[in-house]
């Protein structure tokens, strides 16, 4: 495997030297705008090399079943088989930590509110004066965003005060993405913060927090690894964001690769978040 570095180098090379690829989704493949230069010739140079890849995403408002039909619909050969999102962690951290029938408020579309039921959880519409046992914040998408933001905050005030800590869980720590343009989303894991901000002014140090479970943390990349069933350091993270694909593929033990996006290259001063590889471009030549 080649040295640690920040070195710039082309995707045939990349592919050349890896066992297996992961692949972001927003900023790698798409945006808000449709597929992204080089996606599509990138995704079939995988299929035609036959190696085993997935893409990765922090995104926790779509099933893989939805997102294959997505990807099918701009042209990508994507099957469900070959994605992990963040919301596919929430049935296992339901079990996981047995709320099972847990008053659930999800903050995101039907198949967040799935992700959640499959896990034993409880969605409860979201409304005024709702009483929750838990908060799954998935997506900007699917409510009123302001709306949505206050009630979440005033259920679990009214939960904390009355001697109950909801549990608060963050499938997606992405904080924006590329919507093209140059213009930016603000998503889940903004919202997470907005909520903790609230929460501290009222509790201190005894507020609740979040649990993440996305992008940069180690269940996802341990999923992924398990998915390509080769050795996790023959394995390259493709993304766009040093704090969450970079950051955590490479605490994952994974190699790490950065294609210009919502990171720029001058915030490496933390060695933590610096890539071994440069792309300039996905598109094989």
């Amino acid at each position: 495997m080649p040295a640690l570095a920040m070195t710039p180098t082309a995707i045939e090379a990349l592919l050349d030297g890896h066992a297996g690829v992961l692949l972001d989704a927003y900023g790698v493949l798409i945006d808000a705008r449709g597929v992204l230069p080089g996606a599509t010739a990138l995704i079939d140079e995988l299929h035609r090399r036959r190696l085993p890849w997935a893409v990765v995403t922090n995104d926790a408002s779509r099933s893989a079943t939805t997102y294959a039909a997505r990807f099918a619909g701009l042209g990508l050969r994507i099957d469900a088989d070959h994605v992990i999102t963040s919301g596919s962690l929430l049935p296992e951290f339901f079990r996981s930590r047995n709320l099972a029938g847990a008053r659930t408020c999800v903050l995101g579309p039907a198949d967040s509110e799935a992700f959640v039921v499959a896990g034993g959880g409880v969605p409860v519409p979201l409304a005024r004066g709702m009483e929750i046992d838990a908060l799954a914040v998935c997506d900007d998408a699917g409510f009123v965003f302001l709306e949505g933001l206050e009630i979440s905050v005033s259920a679990i005030v009214r939960a904390c005060d009355a001697g109950r800590t909801p549990t608060l869980v963050l499938p997606n720590p992405d904080l924006v993405y590329p919507k093209g343009d140059g213009e930016l989303g603000v998503t889940a894991g903004g919202m997470a913060l907005v909520i903790e901000a609230v929460l501290a002014r009222r509790y201190g140090a005894a507020a609740p927090r979040f649990v993440h479970l996305g992008k940069p943390n180690a269940a996802i990349f341990d999923a992924a690894v398990a998915r390509l069933g080769v050795a996790r350091d023959t394995i390259v993270m493709i993304g766009d964001q040093m704090e969450t694909d970079i950051a955590g593929a490479r605490n994952a033990g994974l190699r790490a690769a950065l294609v210009a996006g919502v990171s720029r290259l001058d915030d490496t001063r933390d060695a933590a978040l610096a890539p071994h590889y440069l792309l300039a471009t996905i598109e094989p030549s």
